[in-house]
């Protein structure tokens, strides 16, 4: 199909007005229905007759596109999360309820206009990382059918990636956001737990749990977690979240982590070595700088998430069904989750020690780093592997994602290649991980890094990463930060920098004001200061930097500047608009005026 889904491109026909939502649910039913005769992957377990997605398109007639983010955007929803009136059977025919409510991400995403097209087949109950545990068959590899498409979120991701909705819904408690989006070449975006509400979805480790997203690009993720957002009263695990802070994912220099060589691990993928040294190269390309970091912690938290209470949670959340009709379930579901009844509550306690004290030792790696980048799998598999040794090979798909929720971290999975003929090109990706909050950040640095490297999203010949901008809407996630300019001994290395540096600031610019000020030498000092005045003839362009800092310590920042300085509003070259250092008028009457010099540092040199 040469339609383009990508959210940016629909939006573009639906405010031209050349497609309706109308017509695109019948051009994607046909799409569906052509998918189905050609070869079952098991995508679904059951997608929309062209009646029920009609009805929801003609719900859009009257509305402005303009006026909904999301306003005719298919997507996908894995089957364990509600959709009403549709039977949700997390895999499982036996277990098969039918909802009469949305589930809440579900409803604030229809609320924001999307269109959804069918519910997708997983392994069963979330538990798995391959995408063959199903009674509805294996869901295949979009690139290659001989391939697994990863798993839990199997059919979700393979979706998007033939074409067949814009986005979809996944879950991820292990890693099941991220590896099916490695294997289908999308991008997987695991946003920080309770940022998107669990209401309505069958849990598989409740308070690990994340409703996942997977997209064509890191610019559609973002625009989808914009409207999903956001805390539940009906889900006690949900939250809402504190400004993200400096936004890495934009600057022109940042800190990655990289496991060490002997902490590397590539299960046999000849390929791998080659392909993470390259996107380690990508990301020093695009200003970041290596760090690093002992993965062997990380590992340990890894081991818990099968080895410890974990496995129990996994049992509690099915508990009356299994111990009811334990024969309904898929045999190596079972084998796992009946592990959990053997778990104590001292091997509970025991466990969250463990995990308290590996939290505690980990937390010092992030303030050398700004993000961690692994693969996002060590290899991929044939389907065929899979199910002649199916713990083992599920376990080495897990290797670099396990830890991540039991830490509490956000992780975004992004394309980066494609492997040789030795492992049948299949995608290749890493994922850029970062502590709770620090999702829209993510997203900015894997767009960057998704646009230079793979040619094409899912297994479609699109690139709309290339077609618009790199950087996602960030304007629906709120910083927290201020940003303020600085002329004179706040300058970087200058006598008052560590006021701004003890308090978390980064310079984001090195600039010149708008060419009205007048610039000052004041008396007194140690420390010696300049004042910026404003004026309305004969002012000059004075050399500035622009630092961000959290806004919860602007105030005592400010507190610390002595009159007559203050802060006040400064026009940069560019015609913006930042918070920066003024000077009183009176102040300036008995001060050398130094504006001819352009800044402070030339004002400096020329005293000696």
């Amino acid at each position: 199909m040469s339609l383009d889904l990508s959210i940016p491109a629909l939006r573009a026909r639906y405010l031209d007005g050349s497609l309706t939502p109308l017509q695109l649910v019948e051009t994607l039913h046909e799409h569906m229905l052509q998918e189905d005769d050609k070869l079952d992957r098991h995508i679904w377990i059951r997608h929309l007759t062209l009646e029920e997605m009609r009805a929801h398109a003609v719900r859009l007639q009257e509305r402005d596109p303009a006026t909904l983010p999301l306003y005719g955007i298919p997507f996908a929803i894995k089957d364990n999360i509600d959709l009403a009136g549709i039977p949700t059977t997390a895999a499982c025919p036996d277990y098969a309820y039918t909802p009469q409510v949305n589930a809440t991400v579900v409803q604030r995403l229809m609320d924001a206009g999307a269109i959804p097209v069918g519910k997708t087949n997983l392994d069963q109950f979330a538990t798995g990382l391959v995408g063959v545990r199903s009674p509805y068959g294996a869901c295949s590899n979009s690139i290659n059918p001989d391939y697994i498409s990863g798993g839990s979120s199997a059919g979700s991701a393979v979706s998007v990636a033939l074409g067949l909705a814009s986005f979809s819904l996944g879950t991820d408690t292990a890693g099941s956001g991220r590896v099916p989006a490695m294997l289908n070449n999308l991008v997987g975006l695991k946003p920080t737990c309770g940022r998107i509400p669990a209401t309505g979805v069958v849990p598989a480790c409740r308070t690990l749990d994340a409703v996942s997203v997977f997209a064509l690009t890191a610019g559609d993720a973002a625009t989808v977690l914009a409207a999903a957002q956001g805390e539940d009263p009906l889900d006690a695990y949900s939250r809402t979240l504190a400004g993200h802070g400096f936004n890495f994912g934009v600057a022109k220099s940042f800190r990655f982590g990289v496991p060490r060589a002997e902490d590397l691990q590539f299960h046999g993928n000849p390929d791998g070595p080659a392909q993470f040294a390259l996107a380690v190269a990508h990301l020093t390309a695009l200003g970041g700088t290596a760090v690093e970091v002992d993965l062997r912690p990380f590992r340990a938290v890894a081991t818990l998430l099968y080895e410890g209470p974990w496995v129990a949670e996994r049992y509690q959340a099915i508990r009356a069904f299994i111990e009811a009709s334990p024969n309904s379930l898929h045999p190596v579901t079972r084998a796992i989750t009946e592990k959990g009844i053997q778990i104590s509550a001292p091997d509970t306690f025991a466990a969250l020690y463990k995990l308290k004290a590996l939290q505690q030792q980990t937390r010092p790696v992030w303030d050398a780093i700004d993000c961690l980048v692994t693969p996002t799998a060590s290899t991929a598999y044939t389907i065929a592997a899979v199910e002649a040794d199916p713990i083992r090979l599920n376990s080495n798909l897990g290797h670099y994602t396990n830890f991540v929720n039991l830490l509490d971290l956000s992780a975004v999975a992004v394309p980066t290649g494609f492997m040789t003929e030795a492992m049948d090109q299949m995608p290749w990706g890493v994922t850029l991980v970062a502590p709770a909050g620090q999702d829209v950040p993510l997203l900015s640095l894997a767009a960057r890094l998704h646009a230079r490297t793979v040619p094409n999203v899912g297994a479609t010949s699109h690139a709309p990463h290339r077609l618009t901008s790199a950087t996602p809407d960030t304007s629906a996630f709120p910083s927290g930060q201020v940003c303020v300019a600085v002329c004179g001994a706040h300058l970087s290395g200058l006598p008052l920098n560590w006021q701004l540096t003890q308090r978390g600031a980064r310079l984001i610019q090195s600039t010149h004001s708008a060419p009205c000020y007048k610039f000052f030498a004041l008396p007194g000092g140690p420390p010696y200061r300049p004042g910026m005045l404003r004026v309305a003839d004969g002012g000059a362009a004075i050399e500035l930097e622009v630092w961000e800092l959290p806004a919860r310590e602007f105030g005592s920042f400010v507190a610390g500047i002595p009159a007559p300085l203050g802060i006040g509003t400064i026009e940069l070259a560019d015609g913006s608009l930042v918070q920066g250092f003024v000077c009183e008028a009176l102040a300036t009457q008995a001060a050398n005026d130094i504006s001819h010099l352009g800044g402070w540092r030339a004002y400096l040199r020329s005293i000696g």
